[in-house]
């Protein structure tokens, strides 16, 4: 935009106020960028004014400078002119003064001398201090031999290190050939000097490789000392006679040697010390003696000076840093052991090289102002100064009419143009000297505007913005600033014009934004500058992060969130710090510091983690910050400093100091105490969070040791470290033995046992027993012993006689407390008495209750201990034959006349006695009672399956119950619709009056509807337990038919194959399959009949399956056809292919048909004549139900049970019934055991196992089935 223009009162107001010219400004870099501006020479970089080298390094001498015209540049080398350009050997720098000097050139030597570097232009001369250049070898030690030094035991030696000189700093160090550090200490230390310093030898100081090594870091070298042999030889007491090997009295010799204190160094009783101003002062004392004597230090006239003064090396070293004259004075240092004291005083005084008290400055002048240039400096002695121009002293140039110099100060008036040079001020005593350039450059120039032009500026609101406005100019420019089109400067509380011209707004609000123009004059002109200032929203953070209080190895978590302008989008960053140090996201410890977006997580936090959070929200302009505090609480820390005080012989104190609480305040102390087991704890009381001492009431003759932990919110910290052991004095007894009891182990004594005492209730040496006993009743005195252990046997007592009997306690003290008396009993016989009157009450058909005559206490002959009731099942009333009898017995505990018998099974006969018994046995029982049982109701019907389905009809069939529990008087059958819907039909019943029915056809059903049958058996007592089966009605045509069905089997799959029947081309069906060992069933997803196979995979080798192809995807005992495979297997194939072909083998085969044959031809010919053979008495054992009374049997335990249902489902389905009996045949007890069995889902599988298979196979030579089947 074009630059605003400042109204003529405006300007003309700010030159009527121009009531100064600012004078100390210097020409800026950028004012040579844009004019020609001539200015005197200033050197601006230089040499140390001392550089020590060696041979191997190159050398530069630097001198820069600059100035307008530029500098040239001449040297001066020991007060005579030299030019480097001229000296080959040297290789000089173009638009510089700076020359290298080559190592190459050979002895540098020829170089050392004093050095000063001349800048001079149109304007003036500057100069340099003067470089002092000095060549040094590389320090090594002198060839010399090892040295061997020998000093008797308790005498005081130094070994000499004397390092070489070299450039500072140096370090000494001693050593062992292994590069181990010798063992320092206030008897044996290094000096300042590198001596090692023994006050007194001892004979662990003898070795042969003491090694001085010098370090010179400036040069990097290490220079080694030829080892130094320390031999310390045994002190011998004057006069001794015996050989060197004899032993010697140490202590002797010690007393001898013994010795006031002696100082090593420094020598005499005093010293003059002479210290720089601003280096550091070390005063050194050490001393000899036996004891080693100690080293102190004060300062005699006046206080030591404090955070400067520091002692050092055992005491042995006052090191006093940045000395000034206030350091003056006398220090004193004293050695003092048990026999004496030595002092030395040093006499301090602090000189100093020359410094600047007030040096003179380069200024900028314009025409016809006046100048002065200071220059005051300190030193001690006092330095001599001397004033120069352009680099001659001022005696030796021409005076001028407008310079005067006095004490120190040149004063310059009316300068004119050609008055600009360079001034010097150089001052040097004995410790070295300093110098000062000072420019007076004489200019008149109209502002110069250095800052260009429409600068942006981009702030943010609440901050403080800067317009930078650089101008030069002689006389110095006024600067003032104008906003948009104001004709007035800008001023008030927020602007402020700095003296660079800078303004600065302060509090920057949005209206601050706009152009501003800057306006720089002075008596020859004016300039101006224009700058554009963009306001920005502050950054904030809404949501700061808040402290944090939670439990050690927790989950840390802070959020910050922060909102800024959209401008910084790309120049947004959120970080944390902890503590001041910044978290990187790449550093967090294994992942366990998360930093994601506004949160950052510390996982498992620790002690460590504890600290201030910070949250720091940066833009490029502005940053906001936010704190917030993590306290990690954890389990107390454990107490320490435990102590013991005794109070009494039985109580002491216990006092400790409380440990950590980990941010958590302490709740409690749990003191715990240990005695007889070491690593065994327990506790011993628990006092308040506040308290710090407990007393503890102890038990004589224990040793006892105490520990203690605190507890807070966080739980139970460490325990402490256990206090001191504490032992207790010996006591008698306190207490005697618990339990205490007598019992007989045989008829003819009795054991008097009791518990022993605890080892804490001993309370001395020595415990032992004292048994006391009598017998009741008799007069009798106490009879007594004294053991040691915990049981005593009296003998040849009476059966069952009670006794009075005692323990008492005793140890070698005396002897415990009176003991109580406890009655005791010798050795119990069993009951020579049975039962008498003894009853059976009948109170139903499982249940009675028998009573008896309670048997005399003397007849009993020990402590009762109840009656038995023994009982048994003679046989069932459905039967003629008695049975095996199994005996059962029931204990009644305690005082008795009584007792139930439950669990008995109706309509049979039972037998009884009763018995009394003690702790010794059972006594004889009583004559026995036989009785028998009422009918009951009987159990549910084996089993109740649908034998056939139909469209409006189905076939049930079903086993009589296993145990009838009396004579069967009929059938209930029940049966209603239960279609899947919330409708469920009427309940419908059919009342079967035969006992021996096992079959029904219920009529009338509903087509493809589903039911649910319920059958109960009746006796004469009432009707059983029902069980039920649920099925469903066909649809005529909806079952596909298959034709010539077959199966071919492998190891692991089974392919069955089909031709659909005519019409049943889409039908759809399921293939079902079971492995007969495992018992469960598996069904395939709908299969097409027109796919003529399916392959069935996944079989175990050699394993026995169950196939059924069904209408439905459900089990419901129905099917299209069903067959039994066998997988092939290692061994099917090793009988086929192997055994089968050998002759052996069919020779084996046939005998063992044949004496099978002879064995069925027997047993056929004894059944006839009316024997019994042993499968018929298993048999009968077994075809009673009522055998084993106290067991409740499940169908198909039994042969007969077992093998009834195969039987009468194959003949139901046959349609060839065949009347049920008792007789017995071999064939039942075949393998109908397994075949008579439910599956899990409750369909019975046994009727197609064996006898459908078999009748097919029988019929037609194959398993093909050459006949649709319906279900």
């Amino acid at each position: 935009m074009p630059k605003m223009a400042l109204s003529m009162g405006t300007l003309l107001l700010y030159l009527l106020c121009w009531a100064k010219w600012s004078s100390s400004m210097e020409i800026p870099e950028e004012a040579f960028v844009q004019e020609r501006i001539q200015q005197p020479p200033t050197i601006t970089n230089h040499s140390p004014k001392r550089h020590v080298v060696y041979p191997t390094d190159d050398f530069v001498i630097k001198c820069e400078a600059r100035g307008n015209p530029a500098p040239q540049f001449t040297w001066t080398k020991d007060g005579k002119e030299y030019d480097p350009s001229r000296d080959h050997r040297v290789t000089t720098v173009s638009n510089s003064g700076t020359f290298i000097i080559k190592n190459s050139n050979g002895n540098l030597k020829a170089f050392q001398g004093r050095y000063r570097c001349y800048a001079s232009n149109d304007l003036g001369v500057a100069i340099s201090e003067e470089i002092v250049f000095i060549t040094a070898t590389i320090p090594r030690f002198p060839k010399e031999s090892a040295k061997r030094i020998e000093v008797e035991e308790g005498d005081p030696v130094v070994l000499p290190c004397n390092p070489p000189s070299g450039p500072p700093p140096l370090n000494i160090y001693w050593m062992t050939r292994k590069i181990q550090r010798i063992q320092q200490s206030s008897r044996a230390s290094q000096g300042l000097n590198g001596d090692l310093y023994f006050s007194n030898v001892q004979s662990s100081d003898s070795r042969n490789d003491y090694l001085c090594f010098a370090h010179f870091s400036r040069t990097r070298t290490i220079a080694q000392k030829e080892p130094i042999s320390l031999v310390v030889k045994p002190f011998v007491l004057p006069n001794d006679t015996e050989s060197p090997g004899s032993d010697i009295d140490l202590s002797a010799a010690n007393s001898i040697k013994d010795r006031p204190p002696r100082f090593l160094t420094p020598f005499g009783s005093s010293s003059e010390i002479i210290a720089l101003r601003g280096e550091t002062l070390e005063l050194e004392c050490i001393a000899e003696g036996l004891p080693t004597p100690q080293i102190s230090w004060t300062k005699i006239d006046g206080d030591m000076p404090k955070r400067k003064a520091t002692e050092e090396n055992f005491n042995k070293t006052l090191k006093i840093i940045n000395v000034t004259e206030l350091d003056d004075g006398k220090y004193e240092c004293k050695a003092e052991n048990v026999f004496d004291t030595v002092k030395h005083a040093f006499s301090v005084r602090v000189e100093a090289a020359p410094y600047w008290i007030k040096k003179p400055r380069s200024k900028v002048y314009f025409l016809e102002e006046n100048a002065e240039l200071e220059c005051e400096v300190g030193g001690q002695p006092q330095p001599q100064v001397q004033w120069k121009v352009n680099g001659k002293p001022l005696n030796e140039t021409k005076p001028t009419i407008n310079r005067k110099v006095s004490q120190g100060v040149i004063t310059l008036k009316n300068l004119q143009l050609n008055d600009s040079a360079v001034y010097q001020c150089e001052a040097s005593n004995k410790h070295g000297s300093i110098l000062a350039n000072a420019i007076v450059n004489v200019l008149n120039l109209a502002p110069m505007m250095l800052t260009p032009d429409d600068q942006k500026y981009i702030a943010v609101e609440g901050k403080i913005a800067h317009l930078h406005c650089k101008v030069f100019g002689s006389p110095s420019p006024t600067v003032f600033w104008l906003k948009e089109d104001m004709e007035t400067a800008l001023e008030g509380q927020n602007y402020f014009v700095h003296k660079n011209g800078t303004l600065e707004i302060k509090d920057v609000q949005r209206e601050d934004g706009g152009f501003y123009t800057c306006w720089a004059t002075n008596i020859l002109g004016n300039g101006t500058t224009t700058s554009m200032l963009e306001v920005r929203v502050a950054t904030e953070i809404v949501v700061p992060p808040e402290d944090l209080m939670i439990r050690k190895s927790a989950v840390a978590q802070f959020k910050c969130h922060a909102e800024y302008d959209s401008a910084f989008e790309n120049d947004f960053e959120l970080s944390w710090k902890k503590d001041g140090d910044k978290i990187y996201s790449d550093q967090t410890e294994n992942d366990r510091i998360v930093m994601d977006g506004d949160i950052i997580q510390i996982i498992n936090v620790s002690e460590d983690d504890e600290g201030v959070y910070t949250c720091t929200a940066r833009t490029s302009l502005d940053v906001v910050t936010a704190d917030a505090k993590l306290v990690v609480i954890d389990v107390p820390g454990p107490p320490k400093d435990l102590e013991l005080s005794v109070l009494n012989n039985q109580n002491i104190r216990l006092d400790w100091q409380p440990g950590d609480d980990h941010n958590s305040p302490i709740t409690d102390f749990i003191v715990e105490e240990t005695t007889f087991e070491p690593e065994r704890w327990h506790e011993k009381t628990k006092v308040d969070g506040n308290t710090t001492s407990v007393i503890l009431q102890l038990s004589p003759y224990v040793t006892y040791q105490f520990r203690i932990s605190a507890v807070n919110e966080v739980g139970k910290g460490h325990p402490s470290v256990p206090s001191k052991k504490l032992t207790t004095i010996s006591a008698v007894p306190e207490k005697n033995p618990k339990n205490v009891r007598g019992e007989g182990t045989n008829i003819d004594n009795m054991k008097i046992s009791w518990e022993p005492l605890k080892p804490i209730d001993w309370n001395g040496p020595g415990l032992k027993y004292k048994v006391s006993w009598r017998r009741q009743g008799a007069n009798a005195t106490w009879n007594e012993q004294i053991v040691t252990k915990h049981h005593y046997f009296v003998t040849n007592t009476s059966t069952f006689v009670p006794y009075d009997i005692k323990v008492q306690a005793l140890n070698d003290i005396g002897p415990g407390p009176e003991p109580k008396i406890v009655t005791g009993y010798s050795g119990e016989d069993i009951p020579e008495a049975a039962p008498l009157n003894v009853a059976v009450e009948i109170m139903n058909s499982t249940l009675i209750k028998v009573t008896w005559s309670e048997v005399p206490k003397e007849k009993i002959r020990g402590h009762l201990q109840g009656y038995k009731i023994v009982y048994w099942k003679t046989r069932s009333l459905l039967e003629r034959r008695k049975r095996y009898v199994e005996k059962h017995v029931l204990t009644f505990n305690g005082q008795r006349s009584h007792g139930m018998v439950p669990g008995l099974e109706p309509y049979s006969e039972y037998g009884l006695t009763v018995m009394v018994f003690n702790r010794k046995g059972d006594g004889p029982q009583s004559g026995p009672i036989h009785f028998k049982t009422p009918e009951g109701v009987p159990e549910q019907p084996a089993f109740l399956q649908i034998a056939n389905f139909a469209k409006n009809s189905v076939t049930l069939i079903w086993g009589p119950p296993a145990k009838p529990n009396g004579f069967l008087t009929g059938y209930l059958l029940k049966y209603q619709l239960i279609n899947d819907t919330e409708e469920i039909g009427a309940l419908n019943s059919i009342n079967i009056t035969d006992p021996d029915a096992t079959k029904i056809v219920v009529s009338d059903l509903d087509t493809s509807s589903k039911y649910k049958f319920y059958l109960n058996a009746y006796t004469r007592a009432g009707s059983g337990k029902l069980i039920t089966e649920e099925g469903t009605t066909v649809v005529e045509g909806v079952v596909p038919v298959l034709l010539n069905i077959s199966s071919s089997v492998s190891a692991t799959y089974a392919n069955i194959s089909w031709i659909p029947g005519m019409g049943h081309a889409a039908s759809e069906f399921y293939v079902a399959y079971m492995n007969n060992r495992k018992g469960k069933w598996k069904i395939s997803d709908a299969v097409n009949v027109s796919q003529n196979f399916h392959i069935l995979e996944g079989l175990e080798p050699g394993s026995e399956y169950t196939i059924r192809l069904m209408a439905k995807n459900w089990f419901d005992n129905s099917s299209i056809f069903e067959d039994v495979i066998e997988t092939r297997g290692k061994a099917y194939a090793g009988i086929h292919a192997g055994i089968s072909t050998q002759g052996w083998f069919i020779g084996l085969m046939c005998a063992v048909a044949l004496l099978t044959l002879i064995l069925l031809i027997a047993c056929f010919i004894k059944r006839n004549k009316g024997g019994k053979y042993s499968v018929k008495d298993k048999e009968d054992a077994r075809a009673d139900p009522e055998a084993q009374p106290m067991k409740e049997e499940t169908f198909g335990e039994y042969g007969d049970n077992e093998d009834k249902p195969l039987k009468e489902s194959q003949q139901t389905l046959n349609e060839a019934m065949k009347p049920t009996g008792s007789d017995d045949s071999l064939a039942e007890y075949g393998d109908g055991g397994s075949e008579g069995q439910f599956n899990e889902d409750g369909s019975f599988i046994g009727q197609y196992s064996g006898s459908k298979e078999k009748d097919a196979a029988d019929e037609n030579g194959s398993s093909i089935a050459t006949s649709p089947i319906k279900a």
